[in-house]
């Protein structure tokens, strides 16, 4: 990265990152940065100002940088507003709010409760369903079980009805041979009234 000179524009947005990383700096070391004295008259780049606070690695055009003391900065981040920070430093995340605390405490309960009260809704729901699908299949199952029995039965009358016809059917053989001995006899009788006449 080139520096630019004394004299030089810098873009708004670099200008004023350099010029805030100018003050670390001075304020660091007086112009010295990282173990390294600098030549007078130079200002602090954004890499130098950044080994100041920590540690900088390059890696081709990927930079990567550790702070020093991050607990400390971590700390010092989450301090209320009214209290002035041990370091001195400023802190850009905002005060928690207790009320607000509370309030999401009291939301979280009656969630809780909420979220108990449907669960004891759903499980009573699920036994009475279940006690339902039980009755349901206990009814199918004696009605299956009554079906066989009936129909067990049915067979066995039907097989008993065709023993029967079958018996009747035999003690009906010698009608035929009767019913013709009749028309016989009746012919015969109508013919000795007709000599009688």
């Amino acid at each position: 990265m080139e520096e630019p000179g004394p004299g030089a524009a810098l873009p708004e947005g670099r200008g004023r990152d350099e010029r805030s990383l100018e003050a670390l700096s001075l304020a660091a070391g007086g112009g010295a940065v990282a173990g390294r004295q600098l030549p007078e008259g130079r200002r602090a780049t954004l890499a130098s100002a950044l080994e100041l606070e920590g540690t900088v690695l390059r890696e081709g055009r990927l930079t990567q940088f550790v702070a020093n003391n991050l607990e400390r900065r971590i700390r010092l981040s989450g301090a209320p507003r009214g209290e002035p920070p041990a370091g001195g430093g400023g802190s850009s995340i905002p005060a928690i709010d207790p009320g607000a605390l509370q309030d999401v405490v009291a939301l979280a309960g009656q969630v809780a409760a909420q979220v108990d009260e449907l669960l004891r809704n759903v499980h009573c729901g699920l036994q009475a369903l279940t006690a339902l699908s039980v009755g349901c299949i206990q009814t199918y199952r004696d009605g299956v079980e009554s079906l066989g029995e009936a129909a067990d039965l049915s067979i066995r009358a039907m097989y008993a009805l065709v023993a029967r016809c079958e018996e009747l059917d035999r003690a009906m053989q010698p009608v035929p041979a009767l019913a013709k001995r009749i028309r016989d006899m009746k012919g015969t009788l109508e013919r000795l009234e007709g000599l009688c006449k």
